[in-house]
């Protein structure tokens, strides 16, 4: 078999032999970074939202210890995966259970529990950060209708607060369709094993890293269009034009309320 002998002679070659493995690699790649990105948002929003809750005096001992507990086990694990690197937190959790608890994880679940707690470390303090940054004061309205904790975080507060985080969401999911080719150390056959694997065969590691640098920017480059458009959606047109009041029953009922108040008053004064 003739060999290239030019730079894009042997791109041309290695694609050629190697696009179908490389492609589902990226497959891989993918399915690990968008599903371990919503599965870290989940765990992010929960950690995040239960190290928000307000504890008070009035708060009986249980309650007082008990949320102490969790906040403690909360900021254990955002301060051990959000201070080692994730290639070491594969190592440890696919080699560490089948050592220790006799756990056999296949090479693709353990790598995607590592992407799902490691992005949901990061996610609790975006999430928590996202939770306090919004006005106090709705907080306070919403408790002033009698709203409980839970019904003000889940109809007023979080949503906000997501739309808030989104951008770092997205910065979440690019970063993760690049992170996951630390997993190649516990044999996940993503984008960056299928590459290595194939580089070793004719030793062209330059030519072959070439190809796989470019699916790699193609993939986070889509990522980054689609999220621009989930934000442009998420704010909604820009002709937009506000409601009249007097068009909604709500307001117009509170303002006629609010006449007639005025009237009495007019008319006590004028007595």
């Amino acid at each position: 078999m003739n060999l290239p002998t030019t730079f894009f002679g042997w791109v041309a070659f290695i694609a050629e032999k190697y696009g179908v493995a490389f492609l589902k690699g990226a497959g891989t790649s993918v399915y690990l970074a968008v599903l371990g990105t919503l599965l870290g948002c989940i765990i992010g929003f929960l950690a995040g939202t239960v190290r928000t809750i307000p504890l008070t005096k009035e708060d009986n001992l249980f309650k007082r210890v008990g949320m102490n507990i969790v906040w403690a086990i909360i900021r254990f694990y955002v301060w051990v995966f959000r201070g080692t690197p994730m290639m070491v937190q594969a190592m440890v959790i696919f080699y560490g259970a089948a050592a220790i608890f006799g756990v056999h994880f296949q090479p693709l679940m353990a790598g995607l529990l590592v992407v799902s707690i490691n992005t949901g470390a990061y996610m609790c303090e975006t999430v928590r950060g996202g939770i306090q940054s919004i006005d106090p004061g709705q907080i306070e309205g919403a408790k002033a209708i009698g709203m409980s904790h839970g019904r003000t975080m889940l109809s007023v507060v979080v949503p906000q607060a997501f739309r808030n985080i989104t951008p770092q969401i997205g910065n979440y999911l690019v970063s993760n369709i690049k992170d996951t080719s630390v997993l190649s150390v516990i044999t996940v056959n993503e984008l960056f094993y299928a590459a290595r694997s194939a580089a070793g065969v004719y030793f062209r590691y330059f030519e072959v890293f070439f190809v796989v640098s470019c699916i790699y920017l193609v993939l986070t480059t889509l990522a980054n269009a689609l999220l621009h458009l989930v934000e442009r959606r998420m704010n909604g047109p820009r002709d937009y034009e506000l409601a009249d009041p007097a068009s909604i029953p709500e307001l117009k009922a509170i303002a006629a309320e609010s006449d007639r108040e005025k009237a009495e008053m007019q008319k006590e004064a004028a007595r």
